[in-house]
């Protein structure tokens, strides 16, 4: 179905790639600023995050540049500065790849070196707000579209959000799972905690996807028009609906949401000692990135399958 579209995969992959970057780098300048909770084991989770961030971020603009075709007339969008969704993307974009980049930077240099440190929690602090613009703009881009009845919705936007900042957890959960941590204080005690605070931020964070998902449907349900038929592509026997329930919102959301939940409910409840379980923090963050990918899959087809494409 992709290769008949005129926005295929690397489209696609590049809404996921720039989001799930976006997120890791905004959750790591989270950490690095507040920190709370994670103890021993903060220095690690924001390395993570920041080192692995920048890396999607890139290879999904290099993907959209090609896509686009001419990639070096992609230059000329920076001597434009206005308000338009491509001119904003463009420059939020290229900021945002060299601010990351220079925060990752500062975890590969000397903790013992004062100026590093301070650079670093500035970074930090341009950063987050940075990671939530890029990972809010990749539904933007979308919404942006009158002509697209699927895609012309508010809430697509937050959606993209908040399933971005859920990537980004699940890129560094995997990351600490698969390359634990030799520097200091990464022992199975700040292991565990760092995997509760990780988990237990991660079932908000699907809660929410799931209540906008349900926000996204009933706004085009309630619209009357082309948007309310355009959104039956992925109700009942719509040409999507398996594959948007059954893995995006099924495998992608509601399975690792009620996992987590069983895993930090006995903590988040009765206090008692969480116990990080290997399988789980190998598993659940691969279903919430597929799930991510799928719902950028869906919604790039579902939009151009119910209206036209064009910016």
């Amino acid at each position: 179905m992709v290769e008949e579209l005129t926005w295929g995969m690397p489209v696609i992959l590049y809404l996921f790639l720039a989001g799930a970057g976006a997120g890791a780098v905004t959750v790591s300048a989270s950490v690095e600023l507040r920190g709370g909770g994670f103890g021993a084991a903060r220095h690690a989770v924001a390395r993570y995050g920041a080192l692995i961030g920048p890396l999607p971020v890139i290879l999904g603009t290099f993907l959209i540049i090609f896509e686009l075709g001419a990639p070096f007339r992609v230059l000329n969008l920076f001597k434009v500065v206005n308000l338009s969704p491509m001119s904003v993307g463009t420059w939020l974009l290229g900021v945002f790849i060299v601010l990351c980049l220079a925060y990752a930077a500062t975890f590969l240099l000397p903790d013992r070196l004062t100026w590093n440190r301070r650079a670093r929690t500035l970074l930090a602090w341009v950063c987050l707000p940075f990671g939530i613009g890029v990972a809010v703009y990749t539904g933007v881009l979308l919404g942006a579209m009158p002509a697209q009845p699927f895609w012309n919705s508010p809430i697509l936007a937050l959606l993209f959000l908040f399933s971005a900042l859920s990537a980004g957890v699940a890129f560094i959960v995997l990351a600490l799972t698969l390359f634990p941590s030799r520097h200091a204080g990464a022992d199975a005690a700040s292991h565990g905690n760092s995997s509760y605070l990780l988990t237990t931020a991660d079932s908000v964070l699907l809660a929410g996807e799931l209540g906008i998902i349900f926000l996204f449907i009933m706004f085009a349900h309630l619209t009357i028009g082309s948007t309310k038929e355009a959104v039956q592509v992925i109700l009942g026997g719509g040409e999507l609906a398996l594959l948007f329930w059954g893995v995006v919102v099924l495998i992608g959301i509601l399975l690792p949401f009620i996992v987590e939940l069983i895993l930090v409910g006995p903590r988040l409840l009765y206090g008692r000692p969480y116990r990080a379980v290997y399988l789980a923090d190998l598993l659940l963050p691969m279903a919430v990135l597929v799930g991510g990918f799928f719902l950028r899959y869906v919604v790039v087809v579902a939009g151009q399958i119910t209206g036209p494409v064009g910016l």
